[in-house]
């Protein structure tokens, strides 16, 4: 039972198994044809597609074409239009050369009668000019004749003549230039002045020469001398400076043309009184502290004068050299307040003018640096100035400037004529310089006096205040050769005979004129 049971079952299955594999054979079957007739469907669309593609190409690859060959007929057509229209124009450009052509030899022709017409009139004018040159000749001819001249004796006298009167007409008018130009500049340079003085407010810089130190009592006399004279001969050694002890109660006078040395004698000598102790050793200690010291003021003083008027770039040396001005004097007036005053006036007078500012305050503060040292150097400190000034570096217009400010040489520029007339208004200001009128006006008459004792000289004139001597000598007695002996004769008794600041310039002016009178 169990056997069939066992067949039946196994037989159930292997007709499950083979309906299964005919059922799966007969689905891939379906499922193949199915993607046979997708796959023909797909190539048929495509090829449908492809025929549609290939045939709008087509279409559109002939309208370019078409398009192409519109645009390439148009070109086509404008060149042959372009052409037309050259062709055309050249025709008319060949017609007008024609008819230009036509009417330039119709000119030519016109052209070459005239000139024959020319010619032909030149040639007459030629006869003409022959005939009327002979009338002339006969007529110049007949003038000789009458007027007695001849016709280059003529024309000399005209062009005298008329040379004559033009150059007395210029002569009328150059005077008249001259004179309005004179009035102009003279104005001009007094109304600058005024406003120089004006503008210009600086202190009162007159200023004594101190040369007296005063004592606390008299006996303070006798110890500066000191035992057998030790002490004053230890201070004249140690200063440089002459120590004069007299009859003046309670005061010692210090004599010296060094004005810092004195300076140095001074507030050592002051020293000395209030500390004491004076010997020789501590006499020589003072003076060399107060020599720095004193080194030590002027310097601050030489970097302030050039930092109030606005002077940089000035040689360190220079610098040492102005600020011994504080310390000089020349008539009783500071030279470096002098100086500062000058350089203030150049300024502004340089200012109304135009010129440099700077270059004119520099050239004025340093105009009188040779007066710092024109004890220790030969020559006037308008000339050592220059030299200082050239030595560190000064410029030249400032150099020149510094050395023509008392006609040491001739001014050659504004910059040269304005120090000058700075230096003259600020020592000119009334108080600005204090000299006994006797003694002043017993220099120039000693100067003149001297001068006169001379054999030959006729006249002797002392101007700019002594420092000038004219000198106008008999040309039939006084030969050229002898003037410059004169000049340094004159100038050598001077300098033994009179006491003077600075130097005097000896001029000895000969002339010779030849007079005649006719009656």
């Amino acid at each position: 039972m169990s056997f069939q049971l066992l067949a039946f079952v196994l037989g159930g299955l292997a007709a499950g198994i083979a309906a299964g594999v005919y059922l799966r054979k007969r689905f891939v079957e379906d499922n193949i044809e199915n993607l046979e007739s997708q796959g023909k469907k797909i190539i048929e669309t495509a090829l449908t597609e492809a025929g549609q593609i290939k045939k709008e190409n087509l279409l559109k690859a002939k309208e370019d074409a078409y398009k192409q060959k519109q645009s390439a007929q148009k070109e086509i057509n404008k060149e042959k239009q372009d052409l037309k229209d050259e062709t055309s124009r050249l025709g008319q450009k060949k017609s007008t050369l024609k008819k230009e052509w036509s009417a330039f030899d119709k000119r030519q022709v016109e052209h070459e009668q005239q000139r024959e017409a020319l010619l032909q009139q030149e040639k007459r004018i030629g006869e003409k000019n022959k005939e009327v040159d002979l009338l002339i000749g006969k007529q110049r001819f007949e003038l000789e004749k009458v007027s007695g001249i001849t016709q280059d004796d003529a024309k000399k006298m005209l062009m005298e003549s008329l040379e004559s009167e033009a150059r007395m007409d210029a002569a009328k008018r150059l005077a008249r230039i001259e004179n309005e130009m004179k009035r102009e500049a003279d104005r001009k340079g007094k109304n600058i002045l005024a406003l120089a003085i004006c503008r210009y407010a600086g202190d009162y810089v007159a200023d004594k020469t101190v040369s007296m130190v005063p004592l606390p009592n008299d006996e303070m006399k006798g110890r500066i001398i000191g035992r057998e004279g030790r002490n004053i001969r230890a201070i004249e050694a140690a200063t440089g400076i002459d120590i004069i002890i007299d009859d003046t109660p309670e005061a010692v006078i210090l004599s010296g043309f060094n004005p810092v040395r004195r300076e140095v004698a001074r507030l050592a000598l002051l020293q000395l009184i209030n500390d004491g102790r004076i010997h020789p050793a501590r006499i020589e200690e003072v003076v060399q502290k107060v020599t720095k010291e004193l080194e030590i003021v002027m310097k601050e003083a030489g970097e302030q004068a050039t930092f109030d008027v606005g002077a940089h770039g000035v040689h360190v040396d220079l610098i040492n050299i102005l600020g011994r001005l504080k310390y000089r004097t020349s008539y009783g007036q500071n030279v470096l307040q002098h100086s500062l005053e000058v350089s203030f006036l150049c300024g502004i007078m340089a200012a109304e003018l135009g010129i440099d500012v700077k270059v004119a305050k520099r050239a004025g503060l340093l105009h009188d640096i040779g007066k710092a040292v024109d004890h220790e150097v030969e020559g006037s400190h308008a000339v050592i100035g220059r030299d200082l000034a050239r030595k560190y570096g000064e410029s030249e217009e400032v150099v020149y400037a510094i050395g023509a400010h008392h006609e040491d040489e001739p001014p050659q520029s504004v910059l040269d004529i304005l120090v000058q007339s700075a230096d003259a208004l600020s020592g000119a200001r009334p108080g600005a310089r204090k000299e006994m009128l006797q003694s002043y006006v017993k220099r120039l008459e000693d100067l003149e006096a001297i001068a006169s004792s001379f054999e030959g000289v006729e006249k002797s004139y002392a101007i700019q205040a002594g420092r000038d001597l004219r000198i106008i000598v008999d040309s039939q007695k006084v030969q050229d050769g002898e003037a410059t002996l004169l000049s340094q004769d004159i100038a050598k008794a001077i300098e033994e005979k009179l006491t003077y600041p600075g130097q005097i310039r000896v001029t000895v002016i000969r002339e010779t004129r030849a007079i005649q009178y006719a009656k």
